[in-house]
């Protein structure tokens, strides 16, 4: 049996043994609307992003830098949509909508890890675009497969560092006031909403270390670009200028839409925020941007979509 904790209560971290996810909404019809419309882009994320996985496995003709990162870039999609997609579903058919402590835990740290991951790898994605657009010759060599391994590796490592962080930050807090999460998934700031302890060094850590990681990504993204930019102006040809710009038009897309999600909720006026604002904001990053991932690569992607026809065409024979 659920136990539902009030703002009244007292107690300490001990004696929340699960916490009660609100959603989305409390309308059944909407509810079922929700859940087949979310179910519908889950099922295509998965299918994009492992099949973009598999698709840069199988093909030879893929086994380069950019497709490593982008096939990295694909499992870090398909699993941070999954630390939270199935929850969501599952409340959204059930009455029962609780989630254990350490669930909550768990669902936070994999969460927090695979984002932080996905904004770390789309950075190794830009400095390899400057890399092969620099000096084409030399990036085989700037850019073996020893190095590749290395950028993703440490892009894991930052971003589970990160999230082991963040989570331990948030997880050692007492909760005492209320049980109930007032979102569709453990996120930081109705948790620390819910928590009856000091927050001041939460607030302090979480800002700092978020404001750097975006910042020195951002920075570091947009110095590439430049970099990129200047070489393609250089270039004495309108077309050698487009083919090369062509070559990383996907990777520019996935970046602005990934860092333009994460300044508009850093940079937004504290009084414009609202809980219902911050759902609709987490629906968006949590289950459409892994979704449109693949689609981005692969219709912008010569090589992808030659890769796909031949597949397709050794499949019908």
């Amino acid at each position: 049996m659920i136990r539902y904790l009030t703002e009244t209560q007292g107690g300490n971290q001990s004696e929340v043994t699960d916490f009660i996810l609100l959603g989305l909404s409390d309308n059944s019809d909407l509810q079922i609307i929700l859940f087949i419309l979310f179910l519908l882009i889950y099922m295509a994320t998965m299918v994009g992003n492992l099949g973009m996985i598999m698709l840069i496995t199988i093909d030879s003709c893929l086994h380069t830098p950019m497709y490593f990162f982008l096939s990295s870039l694909s499992f870090v999609d398909a699993s941070y949509s999954s630390s939270v997609t199935p929850k969501m579903l599952m409340n959204l058919v059930v009455e029962n909508k609780a989630i254990s402590f350490n669930g909550c835990a768990a669902q936070f740290y994999f969460f927090g890890s695979f984002l932080g991951t996905e904004c770390f790898l789309l950075v190794m994605m830009a400095y390899d675009r400057y890399a092969a657009i620099w000096n084409p010759l030399r990036h085989p060599i700037l850019m073996s497969g020893r190095i590749c391994f290395i950028l993703v590796a440490t892009s894991f490592l930052a971003g589970f560092g990160n999230g082991a962080i963040h989570t331990g930050m948030t997880f050692r807090l007492s909760f005492c006031r209320s049980n109930r999460i007032n979102h569709f998934y453990c996120d930081t700031p109705p948790l620390l909403k819910i928590s009856c302890s000091d927050i001041y060094i939460n607030g302090i850590v979480t800002m700092a270390s978020s404001s750097f990681n975006v910042i020195t990504c951002v920075v570091i993204v947009l110095i590439s670009y430049l970099c990129i930019f200047i070489t393609i102006l250089r270039m004495p040809s309108a077309e050698g200028r487009y083919k090369t710009f062509s070559t990383c038009a996907s990777h520019l897309t996935a970046v602005t839409i990934f860092f333009g999600k994460i300044l508009f909720m850093y940079l937004r006026p504290t009084s414009s925020y609202s809980m219902k604002q911050d759902k609709v904001v987490s629906v968006f990053y949590t289950m459409v941007i892994p979704m449109l991932n693949p689609l981005i690569y692969s219709l912008k992607n010569k090589d992808v979509k030659e890769a796909l026809k031949k597949v397709l065409q050794k499949t019908m024979l």
